[in-house]
């Protein structure tokens, strides 16, 4: 980030009481500077619970077994490293996110982590955590429109969408991209939620690798909705995606076959080979597509195994939690947090500091890293 260059003015000597003024104002203003560092750290803060006070963590849904476990290793984590914690979901509802950040500000949590349900909804709720001096860690899905969000922690969202995109190309053997290349196969393509930020960096990631396939015709998709405005799921809802690929499998393929279905989660993409079997794929002769995915949710795992969902991206959230918690901390005591990438996150507001961690594609192949990890137990898998 640039800063700008002040232009010095040349002034009259002082009188010594607008000299004293000066000092006076200079004195003042350290004071209140410090007072807002000490806001910032927290030192001020009175514990209300465990010997580091209470953290708010504001969580999206319970309809998703990733957010559960994400808000539940958080809480955990922050206990260990000495915190209480306030743990609360939205049900993908943005006005009780909301209230419920809120309700954290009024009872003096000492720091929120929030995922947001829609990150361009939190601008005014946030100004008042300012207000209060309570920093913020925006937690995997950035945080849109306020510079009141203090760091970022997420995976590398881009690259999942690489993965996703990469897992279709070489599943089909595509080769390099090329005109005239021999047969083409028909995509169909889905992206996240329109309110989530995380959505255009899981779609930019995915097109990166796909777009020459489309572009050489080696790639078609026949419903010709390609632009990330015509494919977006709300809330990244399966239900809606199973209407979607419903509609999409009447209207554009009672002759041939959907060879593969871009879909950037496991919620979704269970939605997806839902419509798939209803048209009779997944029946001998007629195998189901390839169908990308994301978070490896045990329902998903488990369908890979069986051959229905072929790959999903695997995001250790322990790991994402851990690394909030590091995060938060160092806020809280003064220290500078670890970061990783300065540049790519801003959210139209600011450049949002951030840590982000690598994600890992898996398929049938290596569902064993999962248990590898510690993530599942082999019993989990059967």
């Amino acid at each position: 980030m640039r800063t700008r260059t002040r232009t010095r003015t040349r002034t009259r000597t002082r009188t010594p009481r607008i000299a004293g003024a000066a000092v006076l104002a200079a004195l003042l203003t350290v004071s209140l500077t410090a007072c807002g560092q000490e806001a910032r750290g927290g030192s001020r803060y009175k514990p209300d619970g465990g010997k580091g006070g209470t953290v708010g963590l504001a969580m999206p849904t319970k309809s998703s077994e990733r957010w559960i476990a994400d808000g539940e290793n958080m809480a955990e984590q922050f206990r260990k490293a000495g915190y209480d914690t306030d743990l609360q979901y939205g049900d993908d509802k943005v006005e009780n996110q909301i209230a419920q950040i809120e309700n954290m500000i009024t009872k003096g949590r000492r720091l929120l982590v929030v995922a947001a349900i829609d990150g361009s909804a939190l601008t005014e709720v946030l100004q008042r955590a300012e207000d209060a001096g309570i920093p913020v860690i925006s937690y995997d899905r950035l945080i849109m429109g306020t510079e009141h969000v203090d760091y970022y922690a997420s995976f590398d969202n881009a690259r999942v969408g690489e993965l996703q995109g990469r897992y279709i190309v070489d599943r089909l053997k595509l080769g390099a991209p090329a005109k005239n290349a021999g047969r083409s196969y028909n995509v169909e393509l889905f992206a996240g939620s329109p309110d989530d930020n995380n959505t255009k960096y899981f779609w930019n990631g995915a097109l990166t690798v796909l777009k020459p396939y489309l572009d050489s015709g080696q790639l078609v998709v026949r419903s010709g909705q390609t632009r990330l405005n015509q494919v977006t799921t709300l809330r990244w809802d399966g239900g809606t995606a199973q209407k979607r690929m419903d509609d999409l499998i009447s209207k554009n393929y009672a002759e041939g076959r959907v060879d593969a279905v871009l879909s950037p989660y496991d919620g979704i993409s269970i939605g997806i080979i839902s419509a798939l079997k209803s048209a009779g794929y997944g029946t001998k002769g007629r195998p189901l597509p390839v169908v990308t995915g994301q978070d490896a949710e045990l329902a998903s795992v488990k369908s890979i195994i069986r051959g229905e969902q072929t790959q999903t991206v695997f995001k250790d959230t322990r790991k994402l939690a851990a690394q909030a918690v590091r995060m938060g901390d160092a806020v809280l005591n003064g220290r500078t947090p670890e970061v990783n990438n300065t540049e790519d996150y801003d959210n139209g507001k600011k450049t949002v500091p951030s840590y982000l961690l690598d994600p890992v594609s898996i398929d049938k192949a290596n569902t064993g890293l999962l248990v590898d990890e510690g993530y599942f137990t082999a019993g989990q898998l059967k």
